[in-house]
């Protein structure tokens, strides 16, 4: 989007949304998404866009807030998004812009984008790393949310699998281990994975011993999430993984994020739309890749406690599109 030496009024701050209980993965728990959130406005128009910085990829709120503020008060906006460092700074004022140019134009994201118009979109929901029985018994508790994601990568997942088929036998399964396994584990429980027809196993090594993916058979198909930040990235994937979970927080917009998503299906790659634990402002720009995406896991305010106001209308797993008093 060119904006033609286009000048806009920053405000950025931090905010702290409550998750509904507490959220864990293999690298440990949090009960709160600490979110940046910015705000540009010119002609009388504002566009919001909201990041997570992620500790695993060496941002914080702090340093992303910091690194927002020293663009100045008014910004040049091409200049400021080839500026900015951080992927998550980038990713809030990219989609910033984006609103702002849908509510000047009124022309929508997904027509700027070129992709499918807005429609209902099925997310995952997400299990939160806990005991095998646990997890089974929250699995039974969600029994109208036919998409379940697990949280993996520790001892007994194996358990954890088989516990969650039992108690959902109706339901589509996803696991992520978050970088949890090892590459000796990986014949046994990927075997398991298909035992208990889940769909998609993502992130299981560390990103410095994925190498292994290419040396073992995928009877389930392997995600790469850790693995994998923008369209750069995407070539060394081939041979390791079968899919990749795009996030505008690692891609560092959505400008970027299509990039990715145009990347990934010409290496052959399948796609997940996914995000951070956030509210409704950080997965409406998601929603436009979500169309296309063989999965959509975009259940961010579904594990808050609250969500902010015009958030996502989330029935049954089912996504409504996102409205104009929200984002674009």
């Amino acid at each position: 989007m060119s904006s033609s030496g286009l000048r806009l009024t920053l405000n950025a701050s931090i905010e702290h949304w409550p998750i509904d209980g507490t959220f864990t993965i293999s690298r440990g728990s949090k009960r709160e998404a600490i979110v940046v959130v910015v705000e540009i406005s010119a002609e009388g128009i504002i566009g919001r866009g909201e990041c997570l910085p992620y500790p695993r990829y060496a941002e914080t709120p702090l340093a992303t807030l910091a690194e927002l503020d020293a663009l100045g008060p008014i910004i040049d906006i091409d200049q400021a998004l080839v500026s900015l460092t951080g992927k998550a700074a980038r990713n809030a004022l990219d989609c910033a812009y984006w609103d702002w140019q849908a509510k000047r134009t009124g022309i929508t994201p997904h027509s700027r984008a070129g992709r499918r118009g807005p429609a209902e979109v099925l997310t995952c929901y997400t299990l939160s790393l806990d005991t095998p029985e646990a997890m089974a018994a929250k699995a039974a508790s969600v029994a109208n949310l036919p998409l379940l994601k697990l949280k993996l990568g520790r001892a007994d997942d194996a358990a954890r699998m088989r516990a969650v088929r039992a108690s959902r036998p109706d339901a589509r399964l996803i696991a992520d281990a978050n970088e949890g396994w090892l590459p000796s584990q990986l014949n046994e429980l990927l075997a398991v994975a298909a035992e208990t027809r889940f769909e998609l196993i993502e992130q299981p090594l560390p990103v410095e011993a994925d190498a292994a993916l290419s040396s073992v058979a995928h009877p389930v198909p392997v995600c790469a999430d850790e693995a994998a930040h923008d369209a750069a990235t995407v070539a060394a994937l081939v041979g390791r993984y079968d899919a990749v979970n795009i996030k505008l927080d690692k891609t560092g917009g959505l400008t970027h994020a299509i990039a990715m998503a145009d990347a990934a299906r010409r290496a052959g790659l399948r796609i997940m739309v996914g995000c951070m634990v956030a509210t409704s402002l950080s997965m409406a720009p998601a929603l436009v890749l979500a169309g296309d995406a063989d999965w959509v896991d975009l259940d961010g305010p579904l594990l808050l406690s609250r969500d902010r106001a015009n958030g996502l209308v989330i029935r049954n797993g089912l996504i409504s599109p996102a409205t104009p008093a929200l984002w674009g």
